[in-house]
């Protein structure tokens, strides 16, 4: 089997997860290939997510580390096998990875969890919305790559639709709510459609008004990708050179108590609802 190229976030977050269960145990790389009946190397390889591995060697594996959590062991052994691709790989090489590691984080996820400050949460973005806002880009975009990077954005909405549906809930400031991007029309069409998607059963949207002041990572753009083992959550943050991903127990503990504490002094969904009707109202 030739090297990934590129791991994907995903790929990564399970390698790193086993060489943290083999740093746990004590064992070395060359003494967990030993064990595993493979070559030294493999391991590595496994661990920064260059190559894949079986369910049957996943198992075995943690059983060599002797992890004692059934959890995240099922977790991992969903993780193993499969070399077919989802949806977010046709657009491959075509639109940055960013777009296409946020789809399949998405996608994986027992539950979602996002904060905005400035712009409203992408996989309820309109079409006008979401083409406004490519057009700001600075140089300009090709025409053909603004397409591609709204059609994927579109689709990513389908992870609230399958079957069987996740959880999420969004974390919004009333500044991006004010925002007119794209002019009043485009902009009271997607309050529109946020006050619909509001209406899920698993969604949950929450309005962080102007009258509340400073509060945890105010700026932030922040998605908490919760997996089926908390062991396997990732965090990923945007910034002006593209997306950060944390996953260490510490940096993930953090993120849960900083956004807990934004929903603290967030309005509830009914009063949410209420100030995204009177923005829209306004318009």
């Amino acid at each position: 089997m030739a090297p990934r190229q590129a791991p994907t976030v995903r790929q990564r977050r399970f390698g790193t997860e086993l060489r943290r269960l083999r740093e746990a145990a004590g064992m070395s790389a060359p003494r967990a290939a030993e064990l595993l009946g493979t070559d030294r190397t493999s391991i590595s390889n496994v661990e920064a997510g260059r190559f894949g591995i079986s369910e049957e060697r996943l198992r075995r594996l943690t059983s060599i580390y002797e992890c004692d959590a059934p959890a995240l062991v099922e977790a991992l052994a969903g993780m193993t096998g499969g070399r077919n691709g989802g949806w977010w790989d046709e657009y491959r090489g075509k639109i940055p990875p960013d777009f296409l590691e946020v789809s399949e984080l998405e996608h994986h996820a027992s539950s979602l969890r996002t904060l905005q400050t400035a712009h409203l949460p992408g996989m309820f973005q309109t079409e006008d919305h979401a083409r406004a806002l490519f057009d700001l880009f600075i140089p300009a975009l090709p025409r053909l790559e603004i397409e591609l990077r709204i059609a994927q954005r579109l689709a990513r909405h389908q992870v609230l639709t399958n079957e069987p549906s996740i959880p999420y809930t969004g974390l919004i400031h009333e500044s991006a709510l004010r925002m007119l991007v794209g002019g009043p029309q485009v902009a009271k069409a997607q309050l529109t459609r946020l006050l619909t998607e509001g209406e899920r059963d698993n969604v949950t949207l929450l309005v962080v008004p102007f009258s509340i002041g400073g509060f945890p990572m105010a700026g932030d753009s922040v998605l908490y990708a919760a997996a089926h083992s908390p062991h396997l959550d990732t965090v990923q943050v945007d910034s002006p050179i593209g997306a950060v991903y944390f996953d260490s127990p510490t940096q993930l503990a953090n993120f849960r108590r900083r956004l807990d504490a934004v929903e603290q002094v967030a309005l509830n969904p009914v009063q949410s609802r209420d100030v995204i009707l009177t923005i829209a109202k306004e318009l």
